[in-house]
């Protein structure tokens, strides 16, 4: 993974942030100086904090932990769908579904819904129907697959939020935090940063900032990703190589050690065990 230098956070327009009259004063420490009544980022302070960001979404990827990306903004939406898309991971860029993490069941009952829709016309339930039930059956699933659609693969709750503009996306801000779930997020001059566990200060307006900050993260998750597909492999290697798992050895050890009155007429071994544009 490579962390963007200054010159190249400088070009997408990281640095911008909003208007003076705007500011959240819990920005402050990211915020290098006013420039025409724009406050401007401090650039070494967003590498950084992106930097950290981007090695803990490695480590949790790297565990087969799930990532939730949020961002409804237009500027964004094309943009984290297809990042997200790139590795494997959930994301929202319609309207936050009240509730979605702290309702997660009855989520999960309307992604079914979607699913059972989908059953009725594999099966040739859906070809037995009314004209108008088949017209309400299919703007209810075209309903549901533009809201939920990006999510149907998320059996659990996330690990993490991924929230582009934490401003707008409180709603699902204040969900993560009354979960524990950690908020990963690019804040800008106008957003407040306690809520958020690990804070990336840019401009979250630029398509160019959000593209390179996206980018960065994802190709950390790859990363983590593909290093946990190595693992794997080399755990299933390892029985196939004639090197039991240390859990089978003990098992077999014991079975050895007992009396012969006790022993068993057969024995079962063990099982195997993702120029500047100002805001």
């Amino acid at each position: 993974m490579s962390t963007p230098g200054f010159d190249q956070l400088l070009e997408a327009g990281c640095h911008f942030g909003h208007m003076k009259s705007k500011w959240n004063p819990a920005m402050a420490p990211y915020i290098f100086m006013e420039r025409n009544g724009i406050h401007i980022i401090d650039l070494y302070k967003t590498q950084a904090n992106l930097e950290e960001a981007a090695n803990e979404l490695r480590a949790l990827a790297k565990k087969g932990q799930r990532i939730l990306f949020v961002a409804t903004k237009k500027q964004a939406k094309e943009i984290l769908a297809e990042k997200a898309q790139s590795v494997g991971m959930p994301y929202v860029i319609e309207r936050w579904p009240g509730g979605m993490l702290t309702n997660f069941p009855t989520i999960r009952k309307a992604v079914k819904k979607m699913a059972s829709i989908d059953k009725m016309t594999k099966d040739g339930t859906f070809d037995n129907l009314s004209k108008r039930e088949k017209l309400q059956i299919t703007r209810q699933r075209a309903k549901l697959e533009k809201n939920l659609g990006s999510i149907a693969d998320l059996n659990r709750l996330p690990s993490a939020l991924f929230v582009i503009d934490v401003h707008k996306e409180h709603i699902a801000v204040a969900e993560a935090n009354r979960l524990g779930i950690p908020v990963f997020g690019i804040v800008d001059t106008n957003s407040d940063p306690s809520n958020i566990d690990f804070v990336i200060p840019a401009n979250d307006d630029a398509s160019k900032s959000i593209d390179l900050i996206l980018s960065t993260v994802c190709e950390a998750i790859n990363e983590g990703l593909a290093e946990r597909k190595v693992e794997k492999a080399d755990e299933k290697a390892a029985p196939e190589n004639g090197e039991a798992p240390r859990r089978d050895g003990a098992n077999r050890r014991r079975v050895s050690r007992r009396p012969a009155a006790e022993a068993p007429a057969t024995e079962t071994p063990a099982a195997e065990a993702a120029p500047a544009e100002e805001a």
